[in-house]
């Protein structure tokens, strides 16, 4: 009874001072949650206006936000009276276990902050990496989104993306096409060269600088190889290619200059009956 009564006695000072304690973590929490939306909001604003990457930006204004958000809920259990210092530990252990069994997903997490931090490639960009080819249309913590020509949706995870080789074809404003035009060994050499330099002087796609290249490249079996490397805008490369092919082959005809294909001549010998 005694004891009882002792508590009841000191039930208003216990209220008084956790109730105080409660109220300050609650304070602590809104505010400190207020702060890590600003964070977020400012840090996303300040990327902007210096044009960076948007991936770049959600990325960072993300990681604002779970740092602030951090210290506010250790901030927060503090103040009500939980020892931060074993918590650390707590999650530090839990955190090591997790880790241990999400090695995938902690690899594809480092692998994509390596691909914001260097930027092998951006959204919008025409990539090959981990065996596939599309443009990048999202890049997440854990994955790359790609889009393929026919309009297809390739997910791949950021550490086969970032462990091999990456080709981008959007890195640079010019690209060159390579092409091997074969011609009859009856045709002038001199000719096929001038009507081969009149199809890229008139194409329209073809840039002046760097030049192209017309040149001959191999006496082969059945024809003489001709390379011809004209530069164009990497957004023009697929209409160039298609139509400088067309080009050439209407030009050479109208010029009488055959194009050859493989041929064989099969024997068949008679042996006579037993």
């Amino acid at each position: 009874m005694e004891s009882l009564e002792g508590y009841i006695e000191q039930a208003p000072e216990l209220i008084v001072t956790y109730g105080m304690k409660v109220i300050f973590a609650l304070v602590i929490f809104i505010v400190g949650k207020y702060f890590a939306n600003v964070a977020k909001k400012l840090t996303s604003k300040l990327m902007t206006k210096r044009n960076i990457d948007p991936t770049v930006v959600s990325f960072v204004a993300n990681m604002a936000w779970a740092l602030v958000f951090v210290f506010t809920v250790i901030a927060t259990l503090g103040q009500v009276g939980v020892q931060t210092a074993s918590l650390v530990a707590v999650i530090g252990a839990a955190g090591l276990a997790v880790g241990l069994a999400l090695q995938g997903s902690l690899s594809n997490f480092a692998s994509g902050v390596l691909m914001v931090i260097f930027r092998p490639c951006r959204v919008g960009d025409y990539i090959e990496a981990a065996g596939i080819a599309g443009t990048v249309d999202e890049i997440t913590i854990f994955s790359t989104k790609l889009r393929t020509p026919d309009n297809k949706v390739i997910v791949a995870p950021n550490s086969a993306v970032m462990n091999g080789t990456i080709t981008n074809y959007s890195a640079m404003d010019t690209r060159r096409i390579d092409l091997v035009i074969g011609v009859s060994y009856d045709a002038n050499l001199q000719e096929t060269k001038n009507v081969l330099k009149q199809v890229l002087d008139n194409n329209n796609y073809v840039l002046k600088d760097p030049a192209y290249t017309v040149a001959l490249v191999e006496l082969a079996d059945s024809s003489i190889n001709f390379v011809v490397r004209p530069w164009v805008k990497g957004s023009d490369y697929w209409p160039a290619r298609f139509e400088i092919l067309e080009q050439i082959k209407l030009a050479l005809d109208e010029a009488n200059i055959g194009i050859p294909y493989p041929q064989m001549d099969v024997y068949v010998k008679e042996t006579p009956a037993a």
